[in-house]
C-alpha cells in the first residue's frame, strides 16, 4: 500500500518500541544519559512522562546500550500485593519457584543478587506503569530493595517509569522516606515543533524513505494535533500517509492533514 507508493521498506510510524526508531530529542538524550548514570552507580531513578512520550522505548534503548554485563528485569504490571511484587522480582532474578514466606523470599533474593555480583552481572529492576501500584506497602518494598548492598556498593539498580500522576502520588508527605532514596527524578516532555519535523524525517529515513515528505505547514498541523507526543505523531502521520496514498499525492500538505481532524478527534 502506502509503503511502496512513498518508497518505504517498512512502516515508518509503527507503534512498537523499536530502539532503531528512537529519535533522541534533547529530552530523550538527557533521560538516557541520566539512566546510564543510575545503572553505572547502581542507584534508584524515576522517569515520568505523558502516555506515548517514549519511556518504554528509552528503557529498551538503555538495555541495548548497556551491554551484556547488565541483566534487566521488567515488572510490566505492578498491580500487585507486596508479596506478589517480591515474588515477581525474585522470579526474575533466577528463583524459578520463589519462597512463600517473606523471610525465605528475602534470603533467596539476597543470595541471587550476590551470585549475580560474583558473576560480574549488574541486575536492573524496571517497573513500568508505576502509577498503578495499588498499595503504599509496595512502595515500601521497592524502597527496601535498595538495602541489598555490600559495604561499598548497591547490588541492584531500580528504575520506576510512570505517567505524571506518579509524581503527584509520591509528593505526599508519607512518601518522604521513599523520595530520599531516589538519585534521579526526570520528567520527559513532549517534542517541540522543530523536533517534530526532525522526528518525522528521522523515522522516514530509517524506514528507507526520504525527508521532506511532510511540508512545513503539514508538520505544523501534525504538531497541533499531537501536542508533540511521539505516539500521537505516529498516529497522525500514519493516517496522513494512508490518505495521501488514496489521493495519490506525492507530498503531505496541511490541507490533507486538516482533513483528518474529525477522524483523529474521535479515534
Amino acid at each position: 500500500m502506502y509503503r511502496e507508493f512513498y518508497g518505504f521498506t517498512e512502516k515508518p510510524f509503527s507503534k512498537t518500541p523499536d530502539p532503531r526508531y528512537l529519535y533522541l530529542s534533547r529530552g530523550h538524550r538527557e533521560a538516557l544519559a541520566r539512566l546510564k548514570y543510575v545503572l553505572e552507580e547502581k542507584e534508584f531513578a524515576i522517569l515520568t512522562g505523558e502516555i506515548g512520550c517514549g519511556k518504554t522505548t528509552i528503557s529498551r534503548a538503555l538495555m541495548d546500550t548497556m551491554g551484556e554485563s547488565y541483566r534487566f528485569c521488567f515488572v510490566l504490571n505492578p498491580r500487585l500485593t507486596p508479596m506478589e511484587f517480591l515474588r515477581t522480582v525474585a522470579r526474575s532474578l533466577c528463583c524459578d519457584l520463589p519462597a512463600t514466606s517473606k523471610e525465605d523470599l528475602l534470603q533467596e533474593m539476597t543470595d541471587s543478587l550476590y551470585r549475580l555480583h560474583c558473576e560480574g552481572l549488574s541486575p536492573v529492576l524496571v517497573i513500568d506503569e508505576a502509577q498503578l501500584i495499588p498499595d503504599r506497602d509496595v512502595y515500601d518494598e521497592i524502597r527496601l530493595l535498595t538495602n541489598f548492598q555490600l559495604d561499598d556498593r548497591n547490588l541492584l539498580s531500580v528504575i520506576l517509569m510512570g505517567q505524571p500522576e506518579l509524581r503527584t502520588i509520591l509528593a505526599a508527605p508519607q512518601y518522604e522516606p521513599f523520595r530520599q532514596r531516589v538519585a534521579i527524578n526526570y520528567h520527559l516532555k513532549p517534542l517541540t515543533l522543530e523536533e517534530t519535523q526532525e522526528y518525522l524525517d528521522f523515522r522516514m529515513e530509517i524506514a528507507g524513505g526520504y525527508p521532506g515528505l511532510f511540508t512545513p505547514d503539514a508538520v505544523q498541523k501534525i504538531y497541533e494535533f499531537s501536542g508533540g507526543v511521539p505516539r500521537m505523531i505516529n498516529l497522525v502521520a500514519t493516517n496522513a500517509l494512508l490518505e495521501g496514498f488514496g489521493r495519490e499525492q506525492s507530498f503531505i500538505d496541511a490541507e490533507l492533514v486538516e482533513s483528518l481532524r474529525s477522524e483523529l478527534i474521535h479515534s
